[in-house]
């Protein structure tokens, strides 16, 4: 038997013969895991690099478990241990982009020469965590996932927008762009209990931009999950495919974070929700640059309109 067949056989013979197809089954048996089992599952499906390349040992170090739960979490999905499964991840590398990980240790690489130490040192990691994650949201993101969101936000009677716990400051920037682009926005805050009753009024001309990172707000996820169910569209921006925000996304985006950290970093969804403005602003404004009014030059402009009205 050459070696092609033989590579032939033993892909016949696992449960899940590429890395899609290993994604796909731990995203939809996903709700039904234990505990444990769903956070290994959420390392391995956001750090597939580190999965192929690393030992079981190294891997249980860094998502923080024992390597008998990852050895157990493969046989649950029908692998004789984690080496078969890890062996599915090592063939997907031909054609991967660095991982997250990846950039990480490269990154500090480079700057080890200069490292840091005390508070300055805090600072040194935070940034190069940034840049990494920065350049991850660069390769996740595709042009078509921003055309359909500007579409949509360009099509829409009205714009909701809910984010609470720390996706709130993303929900409150996007209402910020969103209204300097003269569309109509309401966002559903926490204030007074009311953000269930307020997105009630949600119709289907509407759109929904639901944000919602670990540990989900319930109350998010229940507007979503509504929305969806009244076919409402929904814009979800979260953290991985196995958040309760993709299964009903009409657009998703997701922005891998670490399994942990002191505290998970806002640059990525900043700079993404600074794209979706920019994509809806460049459907919006087709000729020149697109751009946002600062709301001093918005009160010029209104003088100046005044002021030719009067004469």
């Amino acid at each position: 038997m050459s070696k092609n067949e033989k590579r032939e056989s033993v892909a016949s013979s696992l449960p899940h013969a590429n890395y899609e197809q290993v994604v796909d089954e731990i995203t939809r048996r996903y709700p039904q895991l234990s505990v444990r089992y769903q956070q290994a599952a959420r390392y391995i499906t956001q750090n597939p690099n580190t999965v192929a390349l690393e030992s079981i040992n190294a891997v249980a170090a860094k998502c923080g478990m024992h390597p008998s739960v990852l050895v157990r979490f493969a046989q649950a999905f029908g692998y004789s241990g984690f080496k078969q499964m890890q062996g599915v991840f090592q063939t997907r590398l031909a054609t991967a982009a660095p991982g997250y990980n990846e950039r990480i240790t490269a990154l500090e690489s480079d700057l080890r020469k200069n490292e840091q130490k005390g508070s300055h040192g805090f600072l040194q990691s935070l940034v190069i965590r940034d840049i990494a994650t920065l350049q991850e949201l660069l390769g996740s993101v595709t042009e078509a996932d921003l055309d359909s969101t500007a579409a949509l936000l360009k099509q829409a009677e009205t714009i909701y927008i809910v984010g609470q716990l720390r996706s709130e400051p993303i929900a409150l920037l996007l209402r910020y762009l969103l209204t300097m682009l003269n569309r109509r926005v309401i966002l559903l805050d926490s204030a007074g209990g009311l953000a269930p009753q307020m997105a009630n009024n949600m119709r289907k001309n509407d759109v929904l931009i639901a944000i919602a990172f670990r540990h989900y707000a319930k109350e998010v996820i229940a507007i979503a999950d509504n929305a969806n169910s009244n076919r409402i569209p929904v814009v979800a921006i979260t953290d991985s495919l196995l958040s309760p925000l993709a299964k009903n996304a009409s657009v998703l985006f997701t922005i891998p974070e670490e399994e942990y950290s002191f505290s998970r970093s806002l640059a990525a969804p900043v700079c993404l929700a600074q794209s979706i403005a920019m994509a809806l602003a460049a459907v919006l404004q087709p000729t020149g640059s697109p751009r946002i009014e600062t709301i001093t030059e918005r009160e010029q402009r209104t003088e100046i309109q005044r002021k030719r009205k009067r004469d």
